[in-house]
Formats: C-alpha cells, structure tokens, sequence
C-alpha cells in the first residue's frame, strides 16, 4: 500500500504530536520495508524485530527532524530517512554483540587476500542470492552489506565499526570469497538437477 502525501503528512504531524493510532499506522506503512533492510544484517527472526523496532522507536522520537516541506514525494523521502535510521541501528547492534555473534569478530587477520569481484551467476534468483547472503557469518554480512548495498566507502565502514580500514577490506574480500563458494554450490546443484526437470 503505496500512501499519499496528505496522508504521510498527517500522520507525521500525528506522530509528532506522539498520537498512537498514528505511530501505529505508519508502523504498519513502513514495517515490510524496514523487515527487508533489517534481514540484511540479521538471520534470526527475535533480533531483526528487534532491530526494527528500535528503529521505528528512534523513527517517533526524531520525527521532528523530518522536513517533509522539502520533498515533493513524503513518502520516498521519509522512506529514505528511516532506511537510514535502520541501517545505523543494525550497525549499533551489530557493534554491540560483536564479541559473541558466532564468535568471529571482525579482524586484521588475512588483509593480504585480493578484493575480486563476482561473476553473475543468471540461473540464480534474487532470493537464492539474498539467502546466500544471509548465510554469511555476522561480521561478514555486516561489512558486505555495508560496501556493497549501502555504497559506503572502506573508510566509512572502519568509521561505523570501529575497526581498521585493512578490516574492513579483508572482511569484504573474505566476505566475496565465502559468498563466491557458497553460490557456486547451489549453482552446481542446479546444474545437476536441471535435467531431471
């Protein structure tokens, strides 16, 4: 359900004035969207909604620093400034639990390994590809994620992190190199099934 701009702009003036049927219906609005950026970071169902749900909390209490009168789509702008939100809630998360996810923590180690990049692999869908992904350990998904669908920079990640430029570029290639066996497997398991169709 894709909302008006008079509809976006009273229930922000709601959510402002902390009016709970209004918060309730923008949750409800943007809730799909922000379960598809918190899956990025996180497999586990109890802490994507968690996640989430300190997003849209951070989402009401901020909502005063939304200057829907500067867009002409409320709804693409708004959607924009919580992706935001969300994305830097899953990167605190992250940062906080980072010393006991799956007990990898982001490191040095294994900087020498060369950043390649991935060959598409078309027999695969979108899904299989977004699971593979899912598949990687925290610190890896959290670091791919980051460069390759959020765009930031090496630099800006170590920032985020707190970690080293060299981590994060490690993370990345071990990231690439994990995601690369991972798919090349479903892709052989494709091929071997494929003529049985």
């Amino acid at each position: 359900m894709i909302a008006g701009n008079t509809q976006i702009s009273t229930l922000i003036a709601g959510c402002r004035s902390n009016d709970r049927a209004s918060q309730k219906e923008l949750y409800y609005l943007l809730r799909d969207y922000a379960m598809k950026i918190c899956y990025r970071y996180q497999n586990n169902l109890e802490q994507v909604e968690e996640m989430m749900n300190e997003g849209f909390m951070k989402l009401f209490k901020n909502m005063h620093q939304f200057e829907e009168s500067r867009h002409a789509d409320i709804t693409a702008s708004l959607k924009g400034w919580f992706k935001r939100i969300l994305v830097n809630t899953c990167i605190d998360y992250y940062r906080k639990n980072a010393s006991y996810i799956n007990g990898q923590v982001l490191t040095e180690a294994a900087e020498e390994i060369a950043d390649r990049q991935e060959n598409g692999l078309d027999i695969l869908s979108y899904k299989e590809i977004i699971e593979a992904i899912r598949q990687l350990s925290p610190a890896y998904r959290t670091v791919f994620n980051l460069f390759i669908i959020e765009g930031l920079t090496h630099e800006e990640i170590a920032g985020h992190l707190g970690i080293s430029i060299g981590s994060s570029k490690s993370n990345l290639s071990k990231a690439r190199e994990n995601l690369r066996k991972i798919l090349n497997k479903k892709t052989d398991q494709k091929a071997y099934v494929a003529p049985f169709r």
